[in-house]
């Protein structure tokens, strides 16, 4: 791999890192304001642990595609041509 291909990879993982950083830190804030708005509105009907609830499922999914699943969801793009040309010569 050349130091251009590993740098864009790199600089891609970067990203991908720093946008789950930014929805973590949407998510801590949202879910603070709602439980505050919800503790102040209307005390003891507790509605805001389903948003919660389920925005962390999809945190939890761009948590593993980040951090778990990164290397097996990278899909080198030149080499998959090279295998199709491959298939298409025999």
């Amino acid at each position: 791999m050349t130091d251009d291909k590993l740098y864009k990879k790199a600089e891609q993982r970067a990203d991908a890192k720093i946008g789950f950083y930014h929805h973590l830190y949407g998510f801590i804030t949202a879910n603070t304001i709602l439980f505050i708005l919800n503790a102040v509105t209307s005390f003891g009907e507790w509605w805001f642990y389903w948003i919660t609830f389920m925005w962390a499922i999809g945190l939890i999914f761009h948590f593993l595609k980040v951090f778990v699943l990164a290397d097996k969801l990278d899909v080198d793009r030149d080499r998959l041509i090279e295998d199709e040309m491959k298939k298409m010569k025999k």
